[in-house]
């Protein structure tokens, strides 16, 4: 049954919709406002497979120039029925024009754009708030995946989101634009130009603020990506199930909403499970595994998420904001067990910067494989991610400051260069100062506090004697690309108590910094130390070790580099003197 109220709020306030192309020669700034608040009313008809929203968008003009149109997105599986401009507390019917847009950003590979035509232009960092209503369905659709050649099983698994009667699962920006956004094109056979304009997106967005009032003809749970707001609502006529959520920064938190019949099971530290009919017994296997997980620093406090199943057994698993959607086999399993310390570390590590909070959730990860199975097997882990940051890389050569600032990982708009990086940059912080100095320096971190891109740099001042402004200059402030390691020389001097202090010259022919371990290898043992070696620079290091030297090797694969082929130098045995 239709919401009878919400069709005629949404018929009555359109005013002028034209469907159609936009007029030749018409210049459209599409990524000129940023959406700095959404409170949006939704409706969920599981058994129509439907979506109606209204509610109010607030959108401050972030270009340099005035704005007089404004563009709103949505799935191309809905349709608008009511914009309207807010002006002193009064609705105003507003002219837009509808039109289908290209773009991957959405599951079907198309928006449904409106061009709002505003009565005054908006200055720079000038705000206006529309009153808006739209409508239509979220079928299953991987369109934008079998498009480009993805096997539709393949491509299902990934673009799994729907409404339906049994299971509702629905992703935001960059899986379904079920809310408003405004993007250019984003095309997934262009390389990285679709994970691009979705960072541009989601930097953009970095401080809005979401409230989400959900109403369904359902009285399964709900549940979505953000924090309940607990306070009593009257249902519509039709309406049995009511929750209303808030968030912040929608963007990198990926606004998403899941009803199912559920079940719920708690686990130590505000965390829970919740199991679709049949699976209690996986249930129970994955809240064991939950309830013995503290990633980074216990001293940070527990992290509770909702573990929520996936209705497709294959499906990929999805994090945002205190939400995991995962498929549950009938015990966990190695690979569960990372999804799960991700999230969990996500959640504990909450900051603006999304290098920060992606990098330590990965960071998390490598410390629990090493923590289950050595120091080897996390380097392991680490080297399976270093063809993807070798790729993500821009090359070595900037043209300008601006654009290695650009790409910075505090500036960063490519979710898989961040996510690659990131997890290197932290991983390499922690092998410099160590985990008691990473444990204190998270301690002291205010995600409230953190409103410039060095306060992390200084937080790491106060916690070590070390100077570590070159690596914060390389690795996070700019892109200065990648370090470049070779072993230049090695020079054994046997000393008079049966060994050997070997000087090994390291040259760093790459545009990036780091500190990186040097191998001295030996019959039946090897020894290793630290040597930091700038961006074009040479490094020294002198190693003892008990016997002639055999071979040296520089980098165990805990620095991603853009050549590894000249890490290693195999030693002359020295002839004795005759």
């Amino acid at each position: 049954m239709k919401c009878r109220r919400f069709r005629v709020l949404c018929f009555l306030g359109v005013l002028c919709v034209v469907c159609g192309s936009a007029l030749p020669g018409f210049t459209l700034d599409r990524e000129s406002f940023t959406f700095t608040s959404y409170d949006l009313a939704v409706q969920i008809e599981p058994d129509q497979h439907r979506l109606g929203v209204r509610g109010k968008i607030t959108l401050r003009n972030d270009s340099s120039a005035p704005q007089k149109d404004a563009v709103l997105q949505i799935s191309s599986s809905l349709d608008w029925r009511s914009i309207k401009l807010i002006d002193n507390g009064q609705s105003k019917p507003v002219q837009f024009l509808t039109q289908p847009y290209a773009s991957d950003i959405d599951h079907t590979g198309a928006l449904s754009e409106a061009i709002v035509t505003l009565p005054q232009p908006v200055a720079p960092k000038g705000t206006v708030d529309l009153e808006i209503g739209y409508e239509g369905v979220i079928v299953l659709d991987a369109t934008r995946l079998t498009r480009i050649g993805t096997p539709e099983d393949t491509a299902t698994n990934s673009d799994w989101d729907q409404i339906s009667t049994d299971f509702t699962a629905v992703r935001g920006a960059g899986y379904v634009a079920w809310y408003p956004i405004a993007t250019e094109s984003a095309n997934l056979s262009e390389g990285s130009n679709m994970f691009e304009a979705l960072g541009r997106w989601k930097t953009r967005e970095a401080d809005s603020q979401m409230s989400v009032l959900f109403e369904s003809t359902r009285k399964s749970p709900i549940l979505f990506s953000g924090t309940p707001n607990l306070f009593a609502v009257t249902p519509e006529e039709g309406m049995v199930k009511v929750c209303a959520f808030s968030m912040i920064r929608p963007g990198w938190n990926v606004p998403t909403f899941v009803q199912a019949d559920y079940t719920k099971v708690d686990v130590k530290g505000a965390s829970a499970i919740e199991y679709l009919p049949g699976k209690e017994g996986a249930a129970l296997s994955y809240a064991e595994v939950l309830g013995t997980l503290d990633p980074l620093s216990s001293a940070l406090g527990p992290a509770g998420i909702q573990v929520a199943q996936s209705a497709d057994p294959d499906a990929a698993p999805f994090a945002s904001q205190g939400l995991l959607l995962i498929p549950f086999k009938p015990a966990a399993s190695n690979g569960d067990r990372m999804t799960l310390v991700y999230a969990l570390a996500r959640q504990k590590a909450v900051s603006p910067q999304p290098w920060i909070s992606e990098g330590l959730a990965h960071l998390a990860q490598v410390l629990d494989v090493e923590h289950q199975y050595g120091r080897k097997a996390a380097l392991e882990y680490l080297n399976s991610h270093q063809s993807m940051t070798v790729q993500s890389e821009k090359p070595a050569s900037r043209e300008t400051e601006h654009s290695s600032s650009s790409h910075a990982l505090t500036n960063a708009a490519d979710e898989v260069y961040l996510q690659s990086k990131a997890m290197y940059t932290w991983s390499m912080l922690r092998d410099m100062v160590g985990d008691v100095v990473i444990s204190s320096v998270l301690l002291s971190y205010h995600a409230m506090d953190d409103k410039d891109p060095a306060y992390m740099q200084t937080l790491f001042a106060r916690h070590t004697q070390r100077d570590l402004q070159w690596f914060f200059d390389d690795w996070v402030y700019h892109d200065r690309g990648l370090p470049d390691f070779k072993v230049e020389s090695v020079f054994p001097l046997k000393r008079a108590r049966e060994s050997y202090l070997v000087t090994v010259t390291v040259d760093n022919l790459g545009t990036a910094g780091a500190e990186v371990p040097v191998m001295v290898k030996f019959p039946g043992g090897e020894v290793s130390k630290r040597v930091e070696v700038r961006a074009k620079s040479k490094g020294v290091i002198r190693v003892e070790v008990p016997k002639p030297p055999l071979e040296v090797t520089v980098n165990d694969g805990s620095v991603p580099e853009s050549d590894v082929t000249n890490n290693t130098f195999s030693v002359q045995p020295t002839q004795p003197p005759k």
